[in-house]
């Protein structure tokens, strides 16, 4: 993979000690994460990204600790952090990394098991978008990140023509593969995440005006 997206991976809390650089398979499957990921707010029909919540839930957080906002900031921030960057299963619209293969058509596996029948059915999944790209009917898959928002499962293809920045595909668990979207390179992907203090700067820009 790219230098640069595994420095980004480092500086949103992943760890890379395992990777080797000698296949994508091997450094996705080796990097770890002890924290769960947040997208930067962005603009939408209904509000500019700065009037959006960075995290939700974040500003009734604040309100409960607004005696430590006016007392000590950096207390408030250490807690903002604590409970935010951290594995929690609440939903706070974080994604996940879970870095595991997904192999419906090789033989022998439990995916292809569960899944193999599904996947030779045309009227069960569409590959078009992942075809175009690689030209492989029959790939494997390592499920990169899930999610709680649609689409919630994101996959890349390890005959992914560009190894160094792979392209993620997302699927949801209501339509699993018989929708499929393309969303774009893993490094642009990377960079749609905040790190703890990108958060931090938003919170600020906020409270400290």
């Amino acid at each position: 993979m790219k230098e640069t997206i595994l420095n980004r991976i480092i500086e949103l809390g992943g760890n890379i000690d395992k990777v080797k650089g000698k296949s994508l398979e091997e450094d996705l499957i080796s990097i770890t994460f002890n924290t769960v990921l947040y997208q930067k707010p962005t603009d939408s029909p209904w509000a500019k990204a700065e009037d959006e919540e960075p995290i939700y839930g974040i500003g009734d957080f604040i309100d409960q600790n607004k005696d430590l906002l006016k007392s000590d900031k950096q207390s408030l921030y250490d807690k903002i952090i604590e409970k935010y960057y951290c594995l929690t299963e609440e939903g706070f619209g974080q994604m996940f990394w879970k870095a595991e293969l997904f192999t419906p058509y090789k033989k022998g596996t439990e995916d292809f098991d569960e899944w193999n029948s599904d996947f030779k059915d045309y009227d069960e999944v569409d590959l078009k978008e992942i075809i175009e790209l690689t030209n492989n009917n029959e790939p494997d898959f390592i499920q990169l990140f899930y999610s709680y928002s649609f689409p919630d499962n994101f996959y890349i293809v390890l005959s992914d023509p560009n190894p160094e920045n792979p392209t993620l595909f997302g699927t949801d668990h209501e339509v699993f593969f018989r929708e499929v979207t393309n969303e774009g390179a893993l490094e642009d992907l990377m960079n749609t995440f905040m790190t703890k203090e990108e958060l931090l700067e938003i919170v600020k820009s906020k409270v400290e005006k």
